[in-house]
């Protein structure tokens, strides 16, 4: 039990933010599955404006609960600088979508309420993969101290420092002080 304690313990800002993470998306999912499946078969626009308007308002609901919820606790670089690379993501992660619906239903030929759906559901579940890790990486940036934890043996202590600069630590106590 000592090992999974440990992982946990390693792991839990990334299993705590994978979660919130999942709960923003799963509604962003909600809105863009069954909003494009409603504009598309009730309302008769095309499968590939029903796509965009429907992920449009769920990318807007996800930034919303991302930028506020899940990665509150990371250091801001600007709301104009976080919404711009926030919605260059969801661009490309649209055009996943749209090469998912193209492959099958265009490709493929299977052009079915199913497929569609299928289709959809694929390019969301691509996409996602894809948003997580690029919120992470270029939106909302890990604090250096989150990057270098579990890797301290990658930076020894004093690097970085040049000779007469004062240095900083985390203060963690544990003899693994990172510079900052």
């Amino acid at each position: 039990m000592g090992a999974i304690s440990g992982l946990y313990a390693k792991f839990r800002h990334l299993i705590h933010e994978m979660a919130k993470f999942g709960v923003v998306g799963g509604i962003g999912f909600i809105v863009s599955l069954v909003g494009a499946d409603l504009l598309r078969y009730d309302f008769g626009v095309g499968k590939y404006k029903a796509v965009t308007a429907a992920t449009l308002l769920a990318t807007v609901v996800t930034f919303i609960g991302n930028r506020y919820w899940t990665y509150r606790n990371r250091p801001r670089t600007g709301t104009a600088r976080e919404s711009v690379m926030f919605f260059v993501m969801n661009g490309i992660g649209i055009l996943i979508q749209y090469a998912s619906i193209a492959t099958i239903q265009d490709g493929i030929g299977l052009t079915s309420k199913f497929w569609y759906n299928f289709a959809n559901l694929l390019g969301i579940a691509v996409g996602t993969c894809f948003r997580f890790y690029s919120y992470r990486r270029w939106v909302w940036k890990a604090p250096m101290e989150e990057v270098l934890e579990g890797h301290e043996s990658l930076e020894p202590a004093g690097a970085g420092a040049t000779a007469g600069e004062p240095t900083a630590t985390t203060g963690r106590g544990d003899g693994l002080d990172t510079q900052r």
